[in-house]
């Protein structure tokens, strides 16, 4: 598998970065078997969060045993120092481990809530505590939406972050001249700052409509050309992205891995995803 340097960070990550909210209802031989495949294809970079329901649980047995061998990520979502901290110490108790390399402040989608984070008391003050203190090796900012490249740009210019984790996919550069002007800033500002840059929702292909067929909690690509377009598509056009995280959906790991190891061109990915009728963006 391709690996590509994590910024300033350094570690060589594999372009796939395991997204863990595929494990966060399932059993733990599932979540055996599911991070023995990403482990077997050259994924080196696990990316979970204290919100993925069990995930950091049923994570534990395997990081415990391969904890030199990968680069691990963990998130939180609360907005105070305090709160932050004490999830914390659950990551690593549930992880069995000492240290993440990477620590999240998560899903910070507008500009109200990086004002949380940055309050007095606010959940920085952790996240940096953490890094001084060599708990967090490494700290990230990650969020959703449409607005997640503004917010994570005015983030950049606020504290000095390592790592932004932010949505990108074919339909949401092509189709919202706003959204690509703003991913466009944010992606040369890391650029700038040899800030690593991650990405999610490469295959996401449209909201739900009806019954959830799948654990993801918006309709992905299921196919396989599909998901090598989308794939193709943003490790091709980007080549600052370090690494784009799997679907939350244990059953398309394997597609992932394939479609990441025969990867079309971006022009032919490009006219594949534009002839997808049904292609829209997934935040509403």
């Amino acid at each position: 598998m391709e690996q590509r340097r994590l910024g300033r960070i350094g570690h060589p990550t594999s372009v796939l970065v395991y997204g863990a909210a595929a494990l966060g209802e399932v059993t733990q031989d599932v979540a055996d078997a599911s991070l023995q495949q990403a482990l077997d294809a050259g994924i080196n970079h696990l990316d979970t969060a204290a919100s993925y329901g069990h995930a950091e649980l049923v994570m534990g047995p395997t990081v415990e045993r391969v904890r030199d061998q990968v680069f691990l990520a963990t998130k939180s979502t609360q907005r105070r120092a305090e709160d932050a901290w004490r999830e914390l110490n659950r990551s690593l108790e549930l992880l069995r481990t000492d240290h993440i390399d990477l620590w999240q402040v998560h899903a910070v989608c507008s500009l109200a809530e990086l004002d949380e984070v940055f309050a007095p008391g606010g959940a920085i003050e952790a996240f940096v505590r953490a890094k001084d203190e060599g708990i967090a090796s490494w700290i990230g900012i990650t969020g959703h939406t449409e607005q997640a490249p503004v917010v994570h740009a005015e983030a950049l210019r606020r504290h000095d972050f390592d790592s932004v984790l932010t949505p990108v996919n074919y339909h949401l550069y092509t189709a919202d001249a706003e959204f690509r002007a703003n991913f466009d800033v944010l992606y040369a500002l890391v650029q700038e700052r040899d800030v690593a840059l991650r990405t999610i929702k490469a295959i996401a292909r449209k909201p739900w409509v009806g019954e959830h067929r799948l654990a993801t909690w918006y309709e992905p690509f299921t196919e396989a050309e599909d998901i090598r377009a989308a794939l193709s598509w943003v490790l091709g056009t980007f080549p600052g992205i370090a690494g784009l995280a799997t679907a939350g959906e244990t059953t398309l790991l394997g597609k992932a891995i394939a479609a990441e190891a025969d990867r079309m061109d971006v022009a032919e990915a490009a006219g594949h995803l534009a002839r997808v009728s049904d292609y829209q963006t997934i935040f509403v």
